[in-house]
């Protein structure tokens, strides 16, 4: 028995939940207290007291108290939040309109399981046990889905909410300094994260108490109607990644090809007509769209977990702590995160710019080594020592200790996974710095090395993921494997901090360029930004890592629930299966990026249109017309995310009902195997040219002081790969790793059906 009761269990969950809800609302709070109205010298001394006249001469020497530029600072900000705030409304209409459609069809493919009977049936695993009807799994599974979807959007809602509000502050803090604009940043990317891992905690915990009424001792029902959960976060959020993705991408090629390399003016120069919409694309690409893309992840692999979990020892003998084992640890993660947190914002200051990078580093390996202690104390105190797991119908017997290092090589995985990114992406290391030093001859030459870069950054990520695979299965069957996704999500409340660290810092930058503010401070906010873009390419790593292991916990449970005892690869209809799966992410590839390519053309004649017929655009004397851009982004999103969101949604629909489901095993398994590469590559690759740009024009070492200041012809190669890599690195790398998971949890809540009507074709 385990120490802690079930009563214990009903208190800790939402608890931990609702510390998380109330610490992301005091870093809220403490980021809204940077003013965004200009106010007098005078009365800040007086509310100084004695040192007041001292921070005011200060204040006056750098010329802080500008009232021009605060004003400016706001205007922007305003404009920034409210292009993203129509696009997100305008995406979440259509969004809306198909999650309705999609719900009324799991209703109607569920219910049809068993002829829309309201009888109990014989337990799928236990025929001797009655269970709950179809049309119970049918209605319930749709009201989880309906659940996740909404609490999906919510998230990605609120991200950049909070996004949008800090972008200005923490250009404002940058005038006093780097240390403190360092940690508006990253409060804010804090509010968000705590707000999305104890979001998604609680409503899934309140879900599971409620339907518990209703199915009572019935768990292997109840669980297979919470995976509806998993996918409502994942469908939203593919929309969300693929529309936000091209929204920003569109913006971002199009102000830079004309922009820089056309017209020679900087990157967020106020003249450029498309810079608002570059801005906003941030927010809604990295910050809406990151936001929903992990709370899917963590969504599934709390789902799989639990599926795995009620046809074991754990839902037999109803032990509810143990049952409840993937949400404890989510819980332990955020108490861990919130002391990781305070490391970064109250333990230490930082001072300087070179202590920014490793400051966002230590969060991740304080986090870890915290949270491996806090696996360690949930598995001792809710875990019975010995237990069976369901194994392609076998039961295996796990002892606590087994699971215990499950769950610890998926989050140190993903700590290596974080770190190999890094080391390819990141400008303070070779990879990086040889990619920006084959600019010297010319655009060519930059884009063989990038390609070569990303293709290697592979390789150690995959034997990561390869091994904490083999470990966690070897212990603990599927089981092993949907806890080591969960643990490398377990502190997903600090991996999204640092990730919307990020595009805050970025728009930071861009509202400092555009408000005319010193360069001293652009550097700052520059610093900020390129230790920005790595930390990004740490969060997809985590992201693609984290997809890949829930991707095959979920293939695993829709292995057992289609009741397939293995899966042959010998065999045609298995293994063309297989050779189309690993086909759809080029397919996918293929859709996304060349939406991004049509956007952007049609974003680069408008904004040249507007550089060649507004009079005195280029003197600075009359305003661009920032509206166009971004209705052109906003039109063209929205338009071309519903062809990439079809095919993922509707693959599996189709190859389980035309093919069956040991056709639609080896799509799932293609699709797996072959998205992952593609996803780790695009995006190492995209980051590095990134990076390699910024080294470039920062100029920080003699190496890249020979490879020429902004507008050199080194600098144009350099721009030129990063605009190529901006599609790779934000619309189909990171979608890539939603479509992995996407098409398993649809064939998990679909299973039944397919189980029983699926493979039309082999029947005739």
């Amino acid at each position: 028995m385990a120490l802690l009761p079930d009563l214990g269990t009903e208190i800790v969950i939402p608890v931990c939940a609702v510390i998380g809800i109330v610490f992301s609302l005091v870093q809220w709070y403490l980021v809204s207290r940077v003013k965004l109205s200009p106010e007098r010298g005078g009365e800040s001394a007086a509310k100084n007291g004695k040192n007041g006249y001292g921070d005011y001469l200060i204040e006056e020497e750098e010329g802080i108290n500008d009232h021009g530029v605060v004003v400016k600072c706001a205007e922007i900000q305003n404009a920034i939040s409210e292009g993203a705030t129509s696009f997100l409304f305008t995406e979440y209409q259509y969004v809306g309109v198909f999650m309705v459609a999609f719900a009324i069809l799991i209703f109607l493919f569920l219910g049809s399981v068993e002829g829309f009977s309201t009888k109990s049936q014989p337990c799928t695993f236990d025929k001797e046990k009655l269970c709950k009807p179809a049309l119970a799994t049918a209605i319930f599974s749709t009201v989880s889905f309906l659940l996740g979807a909404v609490t999906s959007v919510v998230s990605g809602f609120l991200g950049m909410k909070i996004a949008t509000y800090a972008n200005a502050r923490t250009t404002l803090e940058a005038r006093k300094g780097v240390g403190k604009a360092f940690i508006t940043a990253f409060r804010s990317g804090a509010v968000m994260g705590f707000l999305l891992a104890a979001n998604g905690l609680l409503v899934l915990y309140i879900t599971i108490n409620v339907f518990k009424l209703y199915y009572g001792d019935d768990w292997e029902g109840l669980f297979e109607a919470i995976t509806g959960y998993g996918l409502g976060g994942s469908s939203m959020a593919l929309f969300g990644r693929v529309g936000g993705g091209i929204y920003t991408k569109a913006a971002d090629v199009g102000a830079d090809l004309v922009g820089k390399v056309e017209r020679n003016i900087p990157e967020d120069d106020p003249r450029n007509p498309a810079v608002i919409a570059d801005n906003v694309g941030d927010n809604v690409g990295d910050i809406a769209g990151m936001g929903s893309d992990l709370f899917g992840s963590y969504a599934e692999s709390s789902c799989a977990a639990l599926v795995v979990a009620s046809i074991s020892s754990f839902g037999n003998t109803h032990d509810f702590t143990a049952m409840c084992y993937p949400l404890l640890i989510s819980s332990m993660g955020i108490l861990v995160c919130l002391i990781t947190t305070l490391f970064a914002t109250d333990f230490f200051e930082i001072k300087a710019v070179k202590e920014i990078e490793p400051a966002l580093k230590k969060q991740l390996i304080i986090s870890t080594i915290l949270m491996t202690v806090g696996i360690a104390i949930v598995t001792w105190t809710c875990l019975p020592s010995s237990f069976t797991i369901f194994n392609f119908g076998a039961q295996k017997v796990v002892k606590n200790w087994q699971l215990f290092l499950c769950v610890c090589v998926g989050l140190w995985a993903g700590l290596i996974i974080g770190f190999v990114t890094e080391y390819y992406t990141s400008n303070a290391y070779s990879p990086v710095q040889d990619v920006a030093d084959s600019c010297r001859t010319g655009a060519a030459t930059n884009v063989i090395f990038g390609l070569a870069l990303g293709y290697k950054s592979v390789i150690i990520p995959i034997f990561a993921i390869a091994i904490s695979i083999f470990v966690s299965f070897t212990f603990a069957a599927m089981y092993g494997i949907a806890v080591a996704a969960l643990g490398m999500l377990s502190t997903i409340a600090t991996g999204l901090a640092i990730d919307a660290y990020g595009p805050i810092s970025d728009n930071a930058g861009g509202i400092a360029e555009m408000a005319g503010m010193s360069h001293r401070i652009r550097e700052r906010t520059d610093a900020l930004d390129a230790a920005g873009n790595t930390t990004a390419a740490i969060g997809k790593g985590f992201a693609i890592g984290s997809a890949a292991l829930v991707s095959l916990a979920l293939f695993g449970a829709f292995v057992s629930r289609a009741s397939i005892s293995t899966v042959d690869v010998l065999t045609p209809k298995v293994f063309i299966g297989l050779i189309v799966g690993a086909m759809l992410p080029y397919w996918f590839s293929a859709m996304t990026m060349k939406s991004v390519g049509s956007a952007a053309l049609k974003m680069v004649e408008e904004v040249r249109r507007q550089f060649n017929t507004i009079p005195g655009l280029m003197e600075g004397h009359a305003k661009p017309d920032y509206a166009t851009c971004v209705k052109i982004s906003t039109d063209a999103s929205i338009k071309e995310m519903i062809p990439p969101g079809a095919l993922v949604m509707l693959t599996p629909l189709i190859v389980g009902i035309f093919f069956g489901v040991e056709t639609l095993s080896g799509v799932l398994a293609g699709s797996l195997v072959s998205g992952v590469q593609i996803a780790i590559s695009a995006s190492n690759t995209g980051g590095a040219w990134d990076n390699a740009k910024k080294y470039i024009e920062a100029g920080a070492s003699e190496h890249a002081r020979t490879l020429g200041p902004k507008g050199s012809e080194p600098h144009k190669a350099a721009v030129i790969g990063d605009t190529i890599g901006d599609p790779l690195k934000d619309t189909s790398g990171p979608s890539l790793n939603i479509l992995i998971k996407l098409m398993a949890v649809e064939s998990l809540v679909f299973a039944p059906f397919f189980a029983t009507h699926g493979g039309l074709l082999f029947k005739l």
